[in-house]
């Protein structure tokens, strides 16, 4: 049974902070059992304070960070180093700053890879990538965190309100029509996000209070995307006062 844990932080480099922390034992607790750790990341706001917390936390050095595999929940159908790539947001905070192999660096494909601008190949090709690291005949590979940011409008990864790719059971999609520019993506859909050990949605911000008090009451996974996401073992919100604003206090671990 999956436990869901909702934190209250004073306000969005608090959550930053803490999200960096926990980051970081959950990998150094991952490698203890199985000698290497996956993450995959987002995009957004916090997600960039957050890499550059776990940059400047001293702790970090505790990670082998050469057996971590790192992957994108979702991304940008854009050119390689384009500024609005979810990619080349965590390389510049972080990525870049860490001893990592770059062989377990595993971005989503862009509009100028070998797809051109065909994101549905692109898709595919990266599923083929998530099966390549997957063991035995399984199709992904071990996700030990997936963290998400939350959408206004409720979005996780590039799983929109009421949109196609909400009903897609392959573990990449294309995204078109996207509601938020730019319109053209591709993302983990929630099948694929939901095989993740823990699933961590960070949010800060009043304008995230109105989803996320939904999401936490019980909407629909069509309708609100966030509410569709969980861990296989835990499911963990960590928000700011803000965005917590309509979160009732029974579903508040922590203040």
């Amino acid at each position: 049974m999956s436990e869901t844990v909702v934190e209250v932080h004073a306000d969005p480099s608090v959550v930053a902070q803490v999200v960096a922390a926990r980051l970081v034992v959950k990998l150094i607790d991952a490698q203890s059992e199985r000698g290497t750790a996956g993450v995959v990341l987002t995009g957004g706001r916090i997600a960039g304070a957050v890499f550059l917390a776990v940059r400047d936390l001293p702790a970090r050095d505790a990670v082998d960070w050469s057996r971590v595999d790192v992957w994108w929940g979702d991304e940008r159908f854009l050119p390689t180093g384009h500024p609005e790539r979810n990619e080349t947001q965590a390389r510049a905070a972080l990525l870049d700053h860490l001893p990592l192999d770059p062989a377990r660096i595993h971005p989503m494909p862009a509009s100028d890879g070998p797809d051109g601008d065909d994101p549905e190949a692109g898709a595919a090709r990266y599923a083929q990538t998530l099966a390549a690291a997957a063991p035995g005949t399984a199709t992904l590979p071990h996700f030990d965190v997936l963290m998400l940011g939350v959408g206004e409008d409720g979005h996780v990864a590039s799983v929109f309100p009421e949109h196609p790719v909400g009903y897609e059971t392959r573990p990449v999609s294309a995204v078109r029509g996207s509601p938020k520019p730019p319109p053209i993506r591709v993302t983990l859909t929630l099948p694929a996000i939901n095989t993740a050990e823990e699933v961590w949605l960070v949010a800060g911000g009043a304008d995230k209070a109105g989803a996320v008090g939904m999401a936490l009451a019980g909407a629909g996974a069509l309708q609100l995307p966030a509410a569709g996401v969980h861990g296989v073992e835990r499911t963990r919100w960590v928000l700011d006062r803000a965005a917590a604003a309509e979160v009732k206090p029974t579903f508040r671990s922590l203040r």
